[in-house]
């Protein structure tokens, strides 16, 4: 399978300008012993991971542990750098 990193004028979202805006592929019930993380052709240094490897199985105790009030999980999971920020 070949997965390309291209901008497509097809995709459109209403988007706010202050504020960066992410897409999230999902899976359907991914194997539990599976691991979430970003495709390693698509990280440059140019373009880092916002994301690192996590298992299927810590994804979801950290998403359905987590209290309801405060940041999104997919925000307390992301990485801190510059270009995440």
């Amino acid at each position: 399978m070949l997965i390309l990193h291209m901008r497509s004028i097809e995709h459109r979202a209403t988007v706010n300008s202050a504020k960066e805006r992410i897409s999230i592929a999902t899976f359907h019930r991914p194997g539990m012993n599976r691991n979430l993380a970003p495709i390693p052709s698509l990280v440059t240094p140019e373009r880092p991971a916002f994301f690192e490897r996590i298992g299927v199985k810590d994804y979801y105790n950290g998403f359905f542990s987590r209290e309801l009030q405060g940041k999104s999980y997919i925000d307390i999971i992301r990485l801190q750098n510059e270009i995440s920020k």
